[in-house]
């Protein structure tokens, strides 16, 4: 059923492609001004299609099936994208800041199998208050190291260090994203674990 809220959530997996383009090329500052109001604008109909949806009455299978893969995609495509381009390398440990994406893509992998499974056993998994900060994290920070790259001159000295702002910002979010990414990863394992033989 192709209601406004599914045609936001659509339009969302449909710009994804575009989204990684504009973000292929870690120089080009302009692609990345452009790519942030692009992952800006994709944010907000997240927001809008859930919003419409319950507060029009017309929530739908198709939306719920829909809506948490878009999401997924997203923030896949676009760690994907910027580990494969260094952008997530920073100060002291250099590229390790790529296992704080790599910690979050296994989350979102296994909890999705997990659901999954415990959706054929009839059994949901609400989303805890925790999950939601998870989410918020990982948002901002993909969002400020997108806007980093497209504003490098955005710096300031850190000790002997300079550093950009946009651009610590998200490495440090990311990491406190990939910390609640445990928490809640293992919030849901537990409850899986309990509906296994």
């Amino acid at each position: 059923m192709l209601n406004l809220p599914n045609i936001l959530t659509l339009s969302r997996i449909v710009s994804i492609p575009l989204l990684a383009f504009l973000l292929w090329w870690p120089g080009w500052e302009a692609g990345y001004l452009m790519a942030f109001a692009l992952y800006c604008a994709m944010g907000i109909t997240d927001y809008f299609d859930g919003y419409l949806a319950r507060t029009s009455g017309t929530v739908s299978k198709l939306g719920i099936f829909l809506d948490p893969i878009a999401d997924k995609i997203m923030v896949a495509a676009v760690i994907l994208v910027l580990a494969a381009q260094g952008v997530l390398r920073g100060p002291y440990v250099g590229d390790a800041h790529v296992i704080a994406g790599l910690i979050i893509l296994v989350r979102e992998i296994a909890v999705s199998g997990l659901r999954e499974f415990l959706g054929g056993l009839q059994v949901s998994v609400p989303v805890s208050r925790l999950a939601k900060w998870k989410t918020t994290f990982q948002l901002l920070a993909l969002g400020s190291l997108i806007l980093g790259q497209g504003l490098p001159d955005w710096n300031v000295m850190v000790g002997a260090v300079e550093a950009n702002v946009p651009h610590t910002v998200g490495l440090i979010t990311l990491w406190a994203a990939a910390v609640m990414t445990v928490i809640t990863g293992w919030d849901y394992l537990r409850v899986g674990l309990k509906h296994m033989d």
